[in-house]
């Protein structure tokens, strides 16, 4: 049952969508999103049944196709994001590769910042020319790069902004205005920023995908994606290339994320504090080469993301002195925060970008995003600031012994 003493969500701020956006209650009268751990569904008659699989009438068929709670959780991230229609995937990268091959064929072409998570890159690079794609990095800094690229007809175009690992700001108007003259579907992969502090949607683009791993879930528990856009693009290109894949996200990790939606505001605008505080640390600590964060007017990109974003975000990167024998001593001397190559928990993490995350794409490509052997990734948890500071103080010291 829906509730019917629920206003509309079109008058609620964020911290209100996050509770009650797009939630139906059941006959039951559940305060909490009701989880259904069902692979199936059953049908009343046979006659039921077959005007199901017409789509005569609605009715739920199987898990793999639509499951209630998952649409509970896309229903919330709709809401949040503007967009008309969500599916959500068993993973971020589920999400990613599901955009864009059911947008590409043979013959096409696909135009990439250059900036990407490595798995984001290898589909670019390797798997898409394999089914006859043509691709093309670009530096996504570079309008005049993006004009060049889109010379010729195109069908899709991939960017992330901020970029994994570096923070790399982009125009998400000014590349999305190009990309739509080459006819390409502008597909934005907002994991860094998060659903509350950018909208690429009103900056043009045509489809958002996330990690929910990330923040949404943000507490290293289940894996799972989004991707969002217009309904029609949705029904008719992205649901069949899901539901005929099999690349569906299963009920118990959509309930889990459904509350951690419940504490996303709270949990990003804390460690967002948290990140403004260590980053200003780490820009006047020794052995620290250079800071990037967002919310930081030393930022290459800082009037950009002013303009686009309404907060600096989670992720701090830096270069430390001495390489990665540097990194790697600075990042050993922690005694609170974790190395692990995941980013948007509660707990803070750093990973060595150069041998973990973007170890596959190369050295070259490497020097062609400024991932350094010194940088680190840094996701910033919600532990008090104060403790991190003095951790980082410890990894300081380290790159002091030399």
């Amino acid at each position: 049952m829906s509730d019917s003493k629920t206003p509309s969500s079109k008058s609620w701020r964020p911290a209100t969508r996050l509770l009650h956006a797009g939630l139906e209650r059941t006959e039951y009268g559940e305060t909490s999103e009701a989880l259904f751990l069902t692979s199936g569904f059953v049908y009343e008659n046979a006659e039921q049944a077959a005007k199901t699989f017409t789509g005569e009438i609605s009715h739920y068929q199987y898990s793999r196709f639509a499951n209630p709670t998952v649409a509970a959780l896309e229903r919330r991230l709709a809401d949040l994001e503007g967009a008309e229609a969500c599916v959500a995937t068993s993973t971020g990268m589920g999400a990613v590769s599901s955009a864009l091959l059911s947008q590409v064929k043979s013959g096409d072409r696909v135009v990439a910042s250059r900036a990407l998570f490595g798995s984001c890159h290898w589909i670019v690079a390797n798997l898409l020319p394999q089914y006859g794609v043509e691709t093309v990095f670009v530096d996504g800094g570079d309008l005049a790069a993006w004009d060049e690229a889109f010379s010729k007809p195109t069908a899709a175009v991939l960017l992330e902004s901020p970029s994994n690992p570096m923070l790399d700001v982009l125009d998400l108007a000014a590349i999305a205005e190009r990309a739509h003259k080459a006819g390409a579907l502008v597909i934005v992969d907002n994991v860094f920023a998060s659903p509350l502090y950018q909208k690429p949607l009103e900056l043009g683009a045509d489809v958002v995908v996330y990690s929910c791993t990330k923040h949404i879930d943000g507490q290293g528990r289940v894996l799972g994606g989004a991707v969002l856009g217009k309904e029609d693009w949705i029904k008719e290109t992205l649901q069949p290339f899901v539901r005929n894949t099999g690349n569906a996200l299963s009920p118990f990790n959509a309930w889990v994320m459904l509350k951690g939606l419940e504490t996303l505001a709270l949990r990003v605008e804390a460690m967002t504090r948290n990140a403004a505080a260590v980053a200003d640390y780490l820009a006047s600590a020794p052995g620290i080469v250079s800071v990037r964060y967002p919310g930081r007017k030393d930022h290459p990109q800082y009037d950009i993301a002013q303009r686009q974003m309404t907060g600096g975000g989670t992720m701090v990167a830096f270069e430390v002195e001495g390489g990665q024998d540097g990194a790697f001593a600075f990042m050993n001397a922690l005694q609170l925060i974790a190395i692990s190559n995941n980013l948007g928990d509660a707990r803070s993490l750093v990973t060595h970008p150069a041998t973990t995350t973007h170890m596959k794409i190369g050295a070259e490509e490497r020097a062609k995003l400024g991932i350094s052997e010194g940088a680190i990734r840094f996701s910033v948890g919600l532990e008090d600031s104060a403790d991190l500071i003095d951790d980082l103080a410890r990894g300081v010291a380290a790159l002091a012994k030399g």
